[in-house]
């Protein structure tokens, strides 16, 4: 479903929308049909290449139901001209989600250090030769695990990381791969905007200096056409205060849900704001701390959130046309917390 900018749902115009798709896959089931009863009924005998006209149809066929699963092939680097694909991908307990648009790669995250080469593997397995920005939202372990092994294997454009440090071995690994790679780490300052193909990265937070590293992640809006994601990594509820009072527009189609699911984000007045459609929760099955916690799953729920989650359903895919949003499974009715 389509939102203005204000954050107001547009039903009828999503409507409209959906009602037209639906009528070109019809005619276009129903031009295969068409096809498949003239080469058998009168193909014979009459020097029509028969094979040819089933090739085409079962094509149109195929390229049909592709778009009605909202699956599209990434395997050039991206999904074709006009349309941007999001994968939040199964990665246990932290994050990693892959954008690609018109040929062009993000990666945001790359679980613990554990997952590197879960990572880097989807990465290739999706056609990803290089990254035109690698995000690291705030320095925790389940977050940047990861990033060294997709730095190390990726040339990538630009390194976000925000502008705070954390005297680990894990922080220290990722610098270090960004040094050989002679990558000099960006900290994004909020108002600023980077493209993506069609699509446009907005800076929302963090909005000043904080003291923990969770409140310190790298927020942003990712805008293709009409559709609007938004990403908070692990913000809490001082973070999104900040952004509120800071007057940032986070109304989103697709909310990223923060900190996992964690209670201590996700707050009453800034889900309110973000009014979103969907939300796609990045956990790990049996997680030691209970994510998602009820109190965001009850909020989702109560707002007639369509709600995803990686611990349930796997990587989750979405589809943007500028104007559609289509998933490659159907939301989960799985509403139980983490255990």
């Amino acid at each position: 479903m389509a939102k203005s900018r204000s954050g107001q749902k547009t039903p009828g115009r999503a409507k409209n929308k959906k009602q037209a798709k639906s009528s070109r896959r019809q005619y276009s089931f129903a031009a295969v049909l068409f096809i498949i009863i003239v080469s058998v009924l009168f193909g014979k005998g009459t020097g029509w290449d028969i094979k040819g006209l089933l090739a085409a149809g079962t094509q149109v066929a195929g390229s049909v139901w592709e778009q009605a699963a909202g699956s599209r092939g990434t395997g050039s680097g991206g999904p074709v001209d006009g349309t941007m694909e999001v994968h939040f991908l199964d990665i246990g307990q932290g994050d990693a989600t892959l954008i690609t648009c018109d040929g062009h790669a993000m990666l945001v995250d790359a679980g613990d250090n554990n997952k590197g080469t879960q990572v880097q593997s989807y990465l290739e397995n999706q056609g990803i030769t290089e990254l035109d920005y690698a995000v690291g939202t705030h320095p925790d372990a389940d977050h940047i695990g990861g990033l060294d092994v997709v730095l190390t294997k990726f040339p990538t454009g630009k390194l976000f990381l925000p502008d705070f440090e954390k005297g680990t071995k894990t922080y220290e690994d990722v610098i270090q791969a960004a040094k050989y790679r002679r990558l000099k780490v960006t900290h994004p300052e909020t108002g600023e905007t980077y493209p993506l193909g069609s699509a446009e990265i907005t800076i929302l937070g963090p909005q000043k200096h904080y003291s923990n590293a969770n409140d310190s992640s790298i927020c942003f809006l990712l805008e293709h056409g009409e559709n609007r994601f938004l990403f908070i990594g692990d913000a809490e509820e001082d973070a999104e205060e900040d952004m509120l009072n800071a007057g940032e527009d986070v109304a989103a189609d697709v909310y990223k849900v923060a900190h996992h699911g964690s209670k201590t984000a996700s707050i009453e007045a800034f889900f309110k704001e973000v009014n979103p459609v969907y939300a796609v929760i990045s956990c790990g099955d049996h997680n030691r701390y209970g994510h998602p916690h009820a109190e965001v799953l009850n909020r989702l729920r109560a707002a007639g959130v369509q709600m995803f989650r990686t611990d349930d359903q796997g990587t989750i895919v979405a589809a943007s046309d500028g104007e559609d949003i289509q998933f490659n499974c159907a939301p989960s009715d799985n509403w139980t917390v983490g255990e």
